[in-house]
């Protein structure tokens, strides 16, 4: 092992010895326990309060970073133990959930879909570990997992709201789970809403809208949130498909610049 090696271990060991931050790593702990108290409400068949346990972590794991960057208590630590509560609270919990509130009578492709929901969270999230310093923080490559995550508690909770049974359109539950699973790992982009933009002086009209979009929240909390959700999971191939000529005259550009550019190398 070299002296490189070594330096860094010691480094590691040390900040290690000397503490971890207690704030934000106690909220990230909240949404772990979330994501574990809504196992066991699904296990003792309490859907309706599973999907509510989930939507609570998603709160907790948003704001145990903006803590974190607040009070400047930022630590590796803290990144890989939200990484791994966000595996539990945003993958295996709602995988656990959709298969024993409605997955459970396909047989082995309600289980096949639950595990392949798991994998495309826990891919996921490896992959925004890796591409968390070349990525911009405006944009979201693949479908949060908080988010996919919050879209199938929504969808529980919906079908409360209105009274029906875990077998009314199963098979659109069940495709549902394949695209949050596909949407997870794909190229599409999805705004983080942490553009600064949002925060700085805006028209009136925005502050009317917002007023309107809170008033319709507040009277039908359950299907607007599903509403928002659906909106958000959609916004990501509309984007694609919108923005595709554009792209495309980009490519062709870039490619001809290319070809003209090897011509006069040539010459």
């Amino acid at each position: 092992m070299s002296d490189e090696i070594v330096a860094v271990e010691n480094v590691k060991k040390d900040n290690i010895k000397r503490g971890i931050y207690i704030l934000p790593n106690l909220i990230t702990a909240a949404s772990l326990f979330a994501g574990f108290y809504s196992m066991v409400a699904t296990l003792n068949k309490d859907y309706n309060t599973a999907a509510i346990a989930i939507f609570i972590s998603a709160i907790c794991d948003g704001l145990d970073g903006k803590v974190a960057r607040l009070t400047g208590s930022s630590s590796k630590f803290g990144v890989e133990f939200d990484s791994l509560a966000d595996l539990d609270a945003f993958g295996v919990t709602p995988a656990l959930l959709m298969y024993s509130w409605a997955l459970r009578p396909f047989g082995r492709l309600g289980w096949a879909a639950a595990f392949l929901f798991l994998a495309c969270a826990a891919l996921r999230l490896a992959r925004f570990n890796v591409q968390v310093d070349t990525v911009e923080s405006k944009r979201f490559i693949g479908l949060p997992t908080p988010a996919s995550a919050c879209m199938v508690a929504a969808t529980v909770m919906l079908f409360y709201h209105f009274d029906w049974p875990s077998s009314f359109r199963k098979l659109a539950i069940l495709a549902l789970i394949y695209l949050l699973a596909f949407l997870n790992v794909s190229n599409f982009k999805y705004n983080s809403f942490k553009d600064p933009a949002f925060i700085k002086r805006q028209p009136f009209s925005m502050l009317l809208l917002a007023v309107v979009l809170l008033i319709v929240v507040v009277a039908e909390p359950v299907v607007m949130t599903f509403s928002v959700l659906l909106l958000y999971i959609l916004s990501g191939p509309v984007g694609y498909i919108i923005t595709w000529p554009r792209r495309r005259r980009l490519e062709k550009a870039v490619h001809k610049g290319r070809e003209d550019f090897n011509r006069e190398g040539d010459v």
